[in-house]
């Protein structure tokens, strides 16, 4: 396979990750994508905040590329976690979901303009990581944002069913039996899991 090959093998998974995120929030108001569902305040538009500065910060000054726009809302200043570790895994009040979704979108063109602007073989330096391991491939980061992502959107998919309900792993490849009989399915598990004594 040649390196472009590679490349928009890449591009290609870390946008069905993005996009199978970003379906998660689809048709929840304000309310629900906020509202933490975790005992640590995981929340579904705190995820998407997280995984867009993630691939900014990845693509972006790992391999000495500027975000275009240093003052926007929902870029998370380094100095920020000093503050407050959990910095970019939740969203202020003033700031609507639509924004972030639509900073998401662009860290993703962002991202995918690495491939472009640099050679395949490009090589950057990741500040916050361990100096034993700093030094990095482009389709490394790639491989390990993806896996960021992937990840995330696992979360997401359980965040979403305590939503609403909604099920799913994306439109066009629900992956879920049609007709099933959850609630007996679902019976017959805690069943199972009620015969243990912890």
């Amino acid at each position: 396979m040649s390196t472009t090959d590679q490349a928009d093998v890449l591009r290609r998974y870390l946008a069905a990750a993005r996009g199978d995120l970003l379906w998660k929030l689809e048709g929840l108001g304000e309310r629900d994508v906020r509202m933490p569902r975790t005992a640590t305040g995981t929340n579904l538009l705190g995820i998407v905040l997280h995984c867009a500065n993630v691939e900014i910060g990845y693509f972006g000054p790992t391999f000495g590329r500027a975000w275009p726009e240093p003052g926007h809302p929902c870029l998370i200043p380094d100095d920020a976690y000093d503050l407050d570790p959990q910095a970019d895994w939740w969203v202020p009040a003033d700031i609507s979901a639509a924004t972030v979704v639509d900073f998401y979108r662009a860290a993703g063109t962002f991202a995918d303009a690495a491939f472009d602007e640099l050679p395949p073989d490009a090589t950057g330096r990741v500040a916050w990581w361990p100096e034993e391991r700093a030094h990095v491939s482009l389709p490394a980061i790639a491989v390990h944002v993806l896996s960021d992502i992937a990840r995330h959107a696992g979360h997401a998919d359980v965040l979403r069913e305590q939503a609403d309900g909604a099920a799913g792993m994306r439109p066009s490849a629900m992956n879920l039996p049609e007709g099933f009989d959850w609630p007996a399915y679902v019976d017959r598990l805690s069943g199972i899991a009620e015969g243990f004594a912890d």
